[in-house]
């Protein structure tokens, strides 16, 4: 067995890239384990998701039933933003991590499976792993989103809430005038789902740091491999762990909007600007830590058409020496020589090379990617858009 300049096996680099998650970690992710909603490897699943589900919805309900003014029952019933942050967005963000965990873990082990990292470099894969999973444990950090969402977080939500009329969380008045549904709407049920968004964006930024320290390590990039990508194509499908928190993305973005449009008598075309950048935000900030990989693609592509160019010519030069200016007749056959099969595999290896990706992601890997926050949005659309137009555009897209 190989061994590294550390003098450690290469086994054992390998199981510490199978065992790394972006998710199994954090003063989060032990409180649920203390308190039964988790376990060592995201189980007990539907028992996370129906308790903070209910903890940020139910209370809702109850104290709306509970209040003296009955018509804010039906205001409450009609505020399609809070049952969508609720009941749709919360639990797809809880159900992501399971996603993701199952999704990225074989993704950092074919780094060593595939001999992408090769053993002298194996120790700084160990390192940029540690860094990792430093950053996703760090108490710090969660501390921090916590004091965010209880400063900054009330603070958008005054700045942005205006109370004209009486309503099933607030009274006129003031903006902190507020129902019993109103103090845990703004105290405990907003801080939630705020708390588990802004998780995940510094996981996403964990994820984007990782890559980076990956992206510096001299990898065993082939520019012949089929992939077009030079081996490092199984990175996009990174994108499909991410789908979930782009559904509750543009869930959220979904309910904003319908209830803009159906009770404040807003136009949706209004929202155009916000659908499109909410799109362009998110292809940059999952395709992004992808991009890291660009400049050694562009040098690996570089090089093989320099190498591969040279024996190329070597070759051609030989083969039209033997085949087409011999001034006698070849021994050989022509029919069935191997020389033409071998000049054909080399064409083919030249073109591979050519046609390197830009970047280790694949147009299925980028509708896949796309979908999940159009999907919540369709319906919205389908309203001003007939719903054959809405296909074909996203036809197009695949095509």
């Amino acid at each position: 067995m190989e061994t590294t300049q550390t003098g450690l096996p290469d086994l054992e680099f390998l199981e510490e890239a199978r065992d790394f998650s972006l998710v199994l970690g954090g003063p989060l992710y032990q409180l649920l384990r203390k308190a039964h909603l988790g376990g060592d490897h995201l189980g007990l699943l539907t028992r996370r998701l129906a308790t903070l589900t209910l903890v940020a919805w139910l209370p809702l309900l109850f104290l709306t039933l509970a209040s003296p003014a009955g018509h804010r029952t039906g205001a409450f019933f009609k505020d399609v933003e809070v049952h969508v942050r609720f009941l749709i967005a919360l639990p797809a963000l809880i159900a992501a991590e399971l996603l993701v965990h199952l999704r990225i873990r074989p993704l950092v082990a074919r780094f060593v499976e595939w001999r992408l990292v090769l053993p002298q470099n194996l120790f700084s894969f160990h390192r940029a792993i540690q860094s990792a999973i430093t950053s996703r444990n760090s108490i710090p950090i969660e501390v921090g989103l916590f004091v965010c969402v209880y400063t900054v977080g009330l603070w958008v939500w005054h700045s942005r809430t205006s109370i004209d009329a009486a309503t099933w969380y607030a009274m006129p008045g003031g903006r902190w005038h507020l129902t019993p549904a109103g103090v845990w709407y703004v105290f405990i049920s907003i801080p939630i789902l705020q708390f588990l968004l802004l998780r995940w964006y510094v996981r996403f930024f964990i994820w984007y740091r990782f890559l980076w320290h990956v992206s510096r390590i001299d990898l065993n990039l082939i520019p012949t491999h089929p992939d077009r990508a030079a081996g490092l194509v199984f990175l996009g499908k990174s994108v499909y762990a991410f789908g979930p928190i782009l559904f509750a993305q543009g869930s959220m973005l979904a309910g904003l909007v319908a209830s803009r449009v159906l009770y404040h008598g807003e136009s949706l075309q209004t929202f155009t600007l916000q659908i499109t950048g909410f799109i362009a935000f998110f292809i940059v900030a999952i395709l992004g830590p992808l991009a890291m990989f660009t400049p050694r693609l562009a040098a690996v592509r570089r090089k093989g058409l320099a190498e591969y160019g040279q024996l190329a010519q070597q070759y051609v030069d030989k083969f039209d020496e033997r085949w087409v200016r011999s001034e006698t007749a070849p021994s050989e056959e022509l029919l069935g020589a191997a020389d033409i099969q071998s000049l054909a595999d080399l064409g083919n290896s030249f073109e591979i090379i050519r046609k390197m990706r830009a970047m280790p992601v694949a147009a299925s890997d980028f509708i896949a990617m796309v979908l999940p926050g159009l999907i919540p949005v369709l319906p919205l659309v389908a309203t001003v858009m007939p719903l054959g137009e809405i296909v074909k555009s996203l036809l197009k897209l695949v095509v």
